[in-house]
């Protein structure tokens, strides 16, 4: 594990959420630093297998010698045909933490963090075609009020964009301060750290398909999952919490689950967690990053 990467959050709760099997079949399809991944290798038998996915090439330097670790270094949106490409048809139970990495987040040319100032990048995949400065400079004024107000749930998403469109005519976007200093007036006194955040977020997740990448994964993780198998997923904001939690409880993202023609329902999980599990006030503590995170389970029919 490399916890100067990325330190593990509710690492215990994910543990117990998965109700290991010694000798099963598990998957982690969010690799990163290997936190996750080397405390749930300890707790399986030689027989046991764990696959982990991360489409991050750094990633790939955190992976440990073990036999029973298959690296696979590909979104996990893609995870039903990578797991087949490797004769596996069905798993005891699938973790997802869908944070950004601590080391994503300090490692300043990688464009994801407001604390510096770089090449606004945020490309979680190094070989994806798009990147943050795409999206600002040739994005219309129409597509940025979408992904402001709906990804990062900006109040003045409106303003945001008309600013940035007209800004850029000026000088193209290219960097974290150019950026901060073309929207400076739209930023709410006192509140510039939070603003900035839910700017960033809004690019991360247009410029990465962090959504539908989302919504892919979670329809495959109910295709992919044995009866009993557990589906344990750690989201940070509310956007991706609110699809967790409706298809863990209904199998769809949105309107009521369905029904067969006797009433009964047509859904393939039972919800473990009622409601999410929070991270402790001691962890927050050690790890400032625990403070947002929201973990579901829930349990194959």
């Amino acid at each position: 594990m490399n916890s100067a990467y990325h330190m593990p959050v509710m690492l215990d709760e994910c543990l117990e959420a998965l109700a290991i099997k010694p000798a099963g079949i598990y998957v982690d399809v969010t690799f990163g630093g290997g936190g996750h991944s080397s405390a749930l290798i300890k707790q399986l038998s030689g027989s046991g297998r764990l696959y982990a996915f991360d489409q991050d090439p750094d990633a790939a330097g955190n992976v440990p010698e073990d036999n029973r670790l298959v690296f696979i270094p590909h979104n996990f949106r893609f995870m039903k045909n990578h797991l087949r490409l490797h004769g596996v048809t069905a798993v005891d139970g699938i973790l997802a933490d869908l944070g950004v990495s601590s080391h994503q987040f300090d490692d300043a040319k990688r464009g994801f963090s407001t604390r510096f100032d770089a090449l606004l990048d945020m490309r979680m995949d190094q070989a994806g075609d798009l990147n943050a400065r795409d999206v600002l400079n040739t994005y219309s004024e129409a597509e940025l009020h979408r992904i402001f107000g709906m990804y990062g749930e900006i109040q003045n998403a409106r303003s945001l964009a008309k600013t940035i469109v007209t800004a850029r005519i000026e000088q193209p976007i290219q960097t974290v301060e150019t950026l901060k200093s073309m929207i400076r007036k739209l930023v709410p006194r006192g509140k510039e750290h939070k603003y900035h955040a839910q700017v960033f977020q809004a690019l991360r997740i247009e410029v990465n398909k962090e959504l539908e990448a989302l919504q892919d994964f979670l329809v495959q993780s109910a295709a992919v999952l044995k009866p009993g198998g557990r589906l344990v997923v750690m989201s940070y904001h509310s956007l991706e919490d609110r699809m967790v939690k409706n298809f863990m409880a209904k199998g769809k993202f949105k309107g009521e689950v369905e029904r067969d023609f006797y009433g009964n329902e047509l859904k393939p999980f039972a919800v473990i967690s009622r409601k999410a599990v929070t991270a402790s006030p001691e962890e927050i503590a050690r790890n400032s990053r625990a403070r947002s995170a929201k973990l579901r389970i829930a349990e194959k029919l």
